[in-house]
């Protein structure tokens, strides 16, 4: 007997969790796209050497983060759309040998950044 009543209340409890809708248990997020520059390095480097700094991987995804987390608290970096193009400013003075010296960066990095919506998970004092 209380194995057939235990097999019951397990049904029952089944059955109204398959019952509630779906979103209850969904988080909603707000995304915003963001286009910024990345800064250029300290060091003056040859041309080829700058570019490849500039666009290197680890660069680019230091730069994305840093763009979404100046939104504000909990925005994080959903995906990167865009690389940018690199521009390159020639940082050699005077007659020296550091005419062929570059400093290099990206322009218009464009990045789609998300945040959790308000509310949508409990985030509301006294709600929920």
């Amino acid at each position: 007997m209380i194995d057939t009543s235990l097999k019951v209340y397990s049904l029952l409890l089944l059955a109204l969790v398959s019952v509630l809708p779906g979103s209850v248990f969904a988080t909603e997020y707000i995304y915003r796209d963001l286009i910024g520059n990345t800064l250029p390095p300290q060091k003056c480097a040859a041309r080829t050497e700058a570019e490849a700094a500039a666009s290197e991987e680890y660069n680019l995804k230091k730069h994305a983060r840093i763009f979404c987390e100046s939104q504000g608290y909990g925005w994080h970096v959903e995906q990167r759309k865009s690389a940018g193009k690199v521009i390159c400013e020639e940082c050699g003075e005077g007659g020296g040998g550091d005419r062929d010296r570059f400093h290099c960066h990206l322009e218009d990095v464009v990045v789609q950044c998300k945040r959790i919506k308000p509310g949508s998970v409990g985030l509301i004092p006294g709600q929920g």
